[in-house]
């Protein structure tokens, strides 16, 4: 089945993040909360939105989302850039320590493409990526990832 399959693979790309994350823990290299892990991932997915954006996004209180933020950049994970189109507004960027963390989930990404470009041939490989767009731009029309989306 089509449905199994895919939460298949889902569930193995956030079981690999979850080990890996687990193991910075044990390895005490890990600040990160639950939370905070996941408010960085948004903030990464949103591709430097405002605190207001992010707030909006994931729809809880400005200060609240402000007190996230501060959490954030005390840790040195994120950062506040100033607009250089409106020097009243700051954008979230996460910082390069975040980039690392940030990777342990990407690198496999990384390494199941290669796998799929191995495994398959060109034409196959490229209808998946065909799909992928279909299901990302047309399919799930509730989450917009502003960097990501073909334009």
């Amino acid at each position: 089945m089509l449905d199994e399959a895919f939460a298949r693979v889902y569930t193995k790309f956030k079981l690999h993040f979850y080990r890996k994350v687990f193991e910075r823990i044990h390895d005490r290299e890990a600040s990160l909360t639950t939370v905070e892990s996941f408010c960085m991932e948004i903030i990464q997915a949103l591709d430097n939105p405002t605190v207001n954006e992010f707030a909006s996004f994931v729809q809880i209180s400005p200060p609240n989302a402000a007190y996230k933020v501060n959490s954030l950049i005390q840790k040195g994970y994120l950062r506040k850039v100033q607009s250089p189109d409106d020097r009243r507004e700051y954008h979230l960027e996460p910082t390069q320590k975040y980039l690392d963390y940030y990777n342990i989930s990407y690198s496999y990404l990384s390494t199941v493409m290669d796998r799929i470009k191995a495994r398959f041939a060109e034409e196959d490989a490229e209808k998946i990526e065909q799909m992928l767009d279909v299901i990302s731009e047309e399919l799930m029309p509730e989450i917009r990832l502003p960097s990501h989306e073909k334009k």
